[in-house]
């Protein structure tokens, strides 16, 4: 069985080759000096802004799980990401914001946040991060409740297309307490004050 350093070595020389191959597609020399290391260095970029698949999000929050009474909502908010849009593989990049209100047992503030991390360093769409996010902690802490909001602009919105740089999407999830509009409303409060 192959290491997980083998996997990654194996897999940069091929999108080595696979960038260089595309640079020529273009109608660009990739044996001109400006690009001839292009290929590594793309290469390893996508590996970097991929490297989500590699990691257990559920084992990051198991990791720093603590018996806590406390009942009261907690809230990780700014969360700032950066992410690819699976469709045109350009970035997306934002904040998120993550509210649970534990049920026994809390995790450690930073691990919310590498949650989001581990979501945002795959090909994604905006509104399944959500989603997965929102289902982690639930599964994972097995909370009174989960909300997340997502707020980001997309650069395959601003560099292509209907080319509209100012727009943000936002999107938002949750489940069990917040539920209730009074404890929504209460999470979305927290998040605008800035």
């Amino acid at each position: 069985m192959l290491t997980n350093e083998e996997i990654q070595s194996s897999a940069m020389e091929e999108l080595k080759d696979n960038y260089r191959n595309i640079i020529t597609l273009l109608g660009e020399d990739a044996d001109r000096e400006g690009l001839l290391k292009t290929p590594e260095r793309v290469a390893k970029a996508m590996l970097h802004l991929t490297k989500g698949y590699t990691m257990d999000p559920k084992e990051v929050l198991r990791g720093a799980m603590f018996k806590e009474p406390y009942s009261q909502m907690v809230v990780v908010k700014d969360i700032d990401f950066f992410s690819l849009c699976e469709h045109h593989m350009l970035p997306f990049y934002g904040k998120a914001h993550v509210a649970y209100i534990p049920n026994g047992h809390i995790t450690g503030l930073s691990k919310i946040a590498r949650v989001v991390d581990i979501y945002s360093h795959r090909l994604q769409v905006q509104e399944r991060m959500t989603l997965q996010i929102k289902e982690c902690i639930q599964e994972t802490l097995n909370p009174l409740g989960v909300m997340v909001v997502i707020e980001a602009k997309h650069m395959c919105m601003q560099m292509r297309g209907v080319e509209k740089q100012n727009s943000i999407t936002t999107t938002s999830d949750f489940t069990g307490a917040f539920n209730q509009a009074k404890t929504r409303e209460e999470f979305m409060n927290l998040i605008s004050n800035r």
